[in-house]
C-alpha cells in the first residue's frame, strides 16, 4: 500500500513537471493566476462533503492535490521551496503541534488537544501578529467570525458561562432595534453586524458550527421554497399570482413532507 502511495505521488509530481513545460496554458500560470480557481475548487470540495458523496470528495481531493502540486511547482522554479519542502514542514509542524503524541504532553479529550494546538500555534506565530493574526484575511465572513471567536477563547476572553451569551445576543438585538427607528442606514448594518457576530459566538458555545448551520437551512429553504413553484406551476399558476395565505398553506405542505 505505501509502495503504491509513493508510486501515485512520483506519477504526479511527474506529470506536472510535463504539464508546465509542454502545455502553454499550464506554462503561464503564476501564484496569482491560480488563486481564485483555489478557492473554487475548495468550495467545490466542501459540496461534495456536504451531499457525502464519496466519489466526488475523491474526485474534489484529486483537484485540490494538483493546485498544491502546482503551486509547489512554482515555487521550485522560483527556487524557494518544491514539494518536498512543502511535506516535509507540514510534517514536523504536525509532530510539534501534537506533543502528546510525540512528546510527554497529555491530552485525553479532543478540546485539550485542541487547546495545546492553539497555544503552541501563537508561541510559534510572530508575536507582533497576536492571537488574532493568524486568522486568514480571505476567509468568508461567517467563518471569520467563528474563528476570531475560536482564537479569543483560547486566549481566555471569553463567557465564563455559556449560558451567558445569551444576555448579549438580547442586548444586540435591542440596538438593532433602536437603530431601526432611528432610520440611519450605516449605524443599522453596524449593529447588525455585532448581532451575527454575537449569535457565531453563541453557535460556537453550544458546539454548532454556524457555516454548516446555515447551509442546512439554506438547502431547506431552498428546498420548500422549489415544492411552492412547482405545485403553483402545476395549478398553472405563479407565485406572485398567490395570496400570503396560499403560500403558507404549500410552505406547511412541504414542511410536512420532510418529516
Amino acid at each position: 500500500m505505501e509502495d503504491k502511495r509513493l508510486k501515485a505521488t512520483a506519477r504526479l509530481l511527474e506529470v506536472m513537471n510535463t504539464l508546465r513545460r509542454e502545455c502553454p496554458w499550464d506554462r503561464e500560470q503564476t501564484f496569482e493566476s491560480l488563486r481564485s480557481n483555489t478557492i473554487e475548487e475548495t468550495y467545490e470540495l466542501a459540496d461534495a462533503i456536504t451531499d457525502r458523496n464519496l466519489d466526488g470528495i475523491k474526485e474534489e481531493l484529486g483537484d485540490l492535490l494538483l493546485h498544491v502540486v502546482f503551486y509547489s511547482k512554482l515555487g521550485e522554479e522560483e527556487g524557494a521551496f518544491d514539494f518536498g519542502d512543502v511535506a516535509n514542514a507540514l510534517c514536523d509542524k504536525l509532530i510539534y503541534r501534537h506533543p502528546h503524541v510525540y512528546g510527554d504532553i497529555h491530552a485525553n479529550t479532543p478540546e485539550e488537544v485542541k487547546e495545546n494546538w492553539e497555544a503552541l500555534k501563537l508561541r510559534k506565530k510572530n508575536r507582533k501578529s497576536g492571537t488574532l493574526g493568524g486568522v486568514p484575511r480571505s476567509l468568508p465572513a461567517l467563518v471569520k467570525a467563528y474563528r476570531m471567536g475560536e482564537k479569543a477563547a483560547g486566549a481566555g476572553f471569553d463567557w465564563k458561562r455559556k449560558e451567558d451569551v445569551w444576555e448579549k445576543v438580547k442586548e444586540e438585538v435591542g440596538e438593532v432595534e433602536a437603530e431601526m427607528k432611528s432610520g440611519r442606514k450605516a449605524d443599522l448594518e453596524a449593529e447588525f453586524g455585532d448581532l451575527f457576530f454575537a449569535l457565531v459566538n453563541a453557535a460556537r458555545l453550544y458546539g454548532v458550527d454556524p457555516e454548516s448551520a446555515l447551509a442546512r437551512t439554506n438547502n431547506k429553504f431552498m428546498q420548500r421554497f422549489n415544492y411552492m413553484e412547482e405545485h403553483a406551476a402545476a395549478e398553472g399558476r405563479m407565485l406572485h399570482d398567490m395570496t400570503l395565505d396560499e403560500m403558507e398553506s404549500l410552505w406547511q405542505e412541504a414542511k410536512g413532507i420532510e418529516h
